[in-house]
């Protein structure tokens, strides 16, 4: 599913204090702030694998609905989530590196690392955010039954693991394909993707078809 957007590091300091004895000045103190190449930032922690197993046992199985009806318009988004940002502005803020934004909240300038390839880039443009259950897979594993409100909250949700920036055509790659049918090429974050992909569903008590859980369970059980 085309995602309509576009590592995150945190800076660590380490201070070390030199005394210098002196009999005229006595003891100073000299403080030098050292500054390293800051760590990505990243979309909320998930749960562990075991947590995911346990959450994955408690998914309802069914085959998967239809599409019919379905369209991203009866998922609304981006909204407004803080002064002039909205939900796509806030997760290339949270996901990128030294991003600077405009007054209308547009990031002008930075760096985003996408999980799920590994490449690096430094235009937003070639940023999309990715549903991580992608909206039309939501819609037929449950949220078809769902308000325009509930539908909304799911499509810009920053408090789970939902949304995270990628490499743009790697979204379009993903579309709206479940585990069994798409991973992440980089798989050192497959068991990260996989615990995101069943908190989300998990919080929402959407359903999971017999291919989708057998792969998640595979995926899971090397973690």
């Amino acid at each position: 599913m085309r995602r309509t957007s576009r590592p995150h590091r945190v800076g660590r300091f380490y201070a070390r204090r030199i005394s210098i004895a002196g009999a005229a000045v006595g003891t100073t103190a000299l403080a030098l702030l050292l500054t390293t190449p800051s760590a990505q930032a990243s979309p909320p922690t998930p749960v562990s694998a075991a947590t995911a197993r346990t959450y994955l046992g408690e998914l309802t199985e069914k085959a998967e609905g239809s599409s019919d009806g379905y369209s991203r318009d009866k998922f609304p988004h981006w909204i407004t989530q803080s002064g002039a940002c909205n939900t796509r502005e806030e997760v290339l803020k949270r996901d990128g590196k030294n991003v600077q934004t405009g007054s209308d909240c547009a990031a002008t300038s930075g760096s985003w690392y996408s999980e799920y390839d590994g490449a690096t880039w430094t235009a937003s443009s070639d940023v999309d955010i990715d549903h991580v259950v992608p909206l039309s897979e939501a819609w037929k594993s449950g949220a078809s039954a769902w308000t325009n409100d509930q539908r909304q909250g799911f499509a810009n949700d920053l408090t789970r693991p939902q949304l995270i920036a990628v490499t743009d055509n790697v979204n379009q790659s993903k579309g709206d394909q479940d585990p069994a049918e798409w991973m992440p090429s980089r798989t050192a974050y497959t068991c990260t993707y996989l615990r995101m992909w069943v908190q989300v569903k998990h919080h929402y008590e959407l359903s999971v078809d017999p291919a989708e859980k057998s792969a998640i369970a595979s995926g899971l059980s090397g973690c």
